[in-house]
């Protein structure tokens, strides 16, 4: 009886250990090299409108996708949550799922992928992201997902949705949105997805929001004076934030700049959303262009040569 309990003791000593070694384990990647090949040639621009398929939380929310929706003239459909990671979706434990699904565009992530009826599946990870790197293995989740659209519909093209931080974070909002492009959501997120699943193009949303609130300062957005105008508290957008974000997704999925879009978009329940100026809309659509086609891997053909290719 000692003996085994001593082959007891053993085995989940091995166990604790395996565990660990999974979570701790180097995750293989791509090089800067490998990654710049993958991207150099930009993406074919959609033939006419393609239905989208939105995984994520708050920083998607239910008017955005139905704003994007109007743009693009496309159908759509969600899952969201509290916070969820892209574990949580995953594992079917997702905080807030009966609360954030009531709106008419839900359709289970299982169902809607295994389907392979979404040409375009724009996924995104929940913040705090160092948090989501360590504790919710985005990288390999990424993949996953990527993978599982990709059973069903092996065209798929996926898109990581790049979101943001509090603008009260003590490391400096606009700072944090710089540096964690190529720090976290590049190498930590997107890079190990890559190496398992293939190109995984990207939304610019922290990028935009910073570059657009950095115009806003400089006066160059009639009507606005910074990140304060696109937010309803110190992380969620408000009606032109998520406009914004619309505004962004259109750009990066049908390749053409979103110049002259209405500067008024539905929300999901029908109603008109709040809206900036027609100056300001124009003004906040041309920074998106200038940002999505500097930017290789949003899979927009590049600007001319010279422009910024994150937030100032």
């Amino acid at each position: 009886m000692k003996r085994m309990g001593n082959w007891i003791a053993a085995a989940v000593v091995l166990a604790a250990v395996g565990v660990l070694a999974w979570r701790f384990w180097p995750v293989s990647t791509l090089s800067e090299a490998e990654m710049a090949a993958i991207y150099a040639a930009p993406l074919a621009v959609p033939e006419g409108p393609v239905a989208v398929y939105h995984l994520g939380h708050s920083l998607v929310g239910r008017d955005m996708p139905a704003m994007l929706a109007q743009a693009g003239g496309h159908g759509y459909a969600s899952q969201l949550g509290w916070g969820a990671s892209l574990m949580n979706h995953w594992q079917g434990a997702v905080p807030g799922f009966a609360e954030e699904n009531l709106a008419p565009g839900f359709r289970p992530v299982l169902e809607a992928l295994d389907s392979g009826a979404y040409p375009v599946v724009v996924l995104t990870e929940m913040v705090e992201l160092r948090d989501a790197v360590r504790w919710h293995d985005s990288g390999n989740y990424l993949a996953k997902w990527a993978l599982r659209a990709r059973s069903a519909n092996p065209e798929a093209r996926i898109y990581l949705y790049e979101t943001w931080h509090r603008l009260d974070d003590p490391d400096g909002w606009s700072a944090r949105v710089k540096a964690d492009l190529p720090g976290l959501w590049e190498a930590e997120v997107l890079r190990p997805a890559v190496a398992q699943a293939g190109a995984i193009y990207v939304s610019p949303g922290g990028q935009v929001m910073a570059a657009v609130a950095a115009e806003a300062e400089a006066g160059k957005v009639p009507g606005m004076t910074g990140a304060g105008n696109l937010f309803a508290d110190e992380i969620h957008f408000n009606d032109t934030g998520a406009w914004l974000m619309a505004m962004t997704h259109y750009a990066v999925i049908y390749g053409v700049s979103p110049e002259g879009l209405p500067a008024q978009l539905p929300r999901v329940d029908g109603v008109l959303a709040g809206a900036p100026s027609e100056e300001a809309a124009l003004a906040m659509q041309r920074v998106v262009w200038r940002v999505v086609t500097s930017y290789a891997l949003t899979g927009v053909k590049s600007a001319p040569q010279g422009s910024t290719d994150v937030a100032e």
